[in-house]
């Protein structure tokens, strides 16, 4: 499975983006989809995870309500809305999908050790 992250760029405090993550893979619908950032000097966090079918979302106590995680399995892509950003949430974004497990809960979707496969990250930068 390969995946492509798309949709940073440079945007003002205050603004929006969406981020896309597209995946090369024929069993899409069964992936659990997540979006990960890691700032300069720090480490990797966790953002918001959407299960295989949509109907659960877990999100960070930092991006919540600003930030909304989706998904379109037909398109095999899920997207990351981001809104209200802030400087802080300036970092390299990365999707990551895990395989699809017996059960998902807050804990497993957010450790990246539980993630199968990553994408190569875009930038997102927030000016003040």
């Amino acid at each position: 499975v390969q995946l492509q992250a798309s949709g940073g760029g440079l945007v003002q405090a205050g603004g929006s983006l969406r981020l896309s993550c597209t995946a090369s893979a024929r069993n899409f619908s069964r992936l659990t989809m997540g979006w990960f950032r890691q700032a300069p000097g720090k480490e990797r966090e966790f953002v918001a995870t959407i299960s295989w079918s949509g109907r659960t979302t877990y999100y960070a106590d930092s991006v919540k309500g600003r930030f909304t995680i989706s998904r379109h399995n037909t398109e095999n892509t899920a997207f990351l809305q981001m809104s209200s950003l802030r400087p802080e949430d300036t970092a390299l974004y990365y999707c990551a999908a895990q395989r699809l497990r017996e059960y998902l809960n807050r804990v497993i979707a957010g450790d990246p050790n539980e993630y199968d496969y990553w994408g190569q990250g875009t930038q997102v930068t927030v000016s003040s």
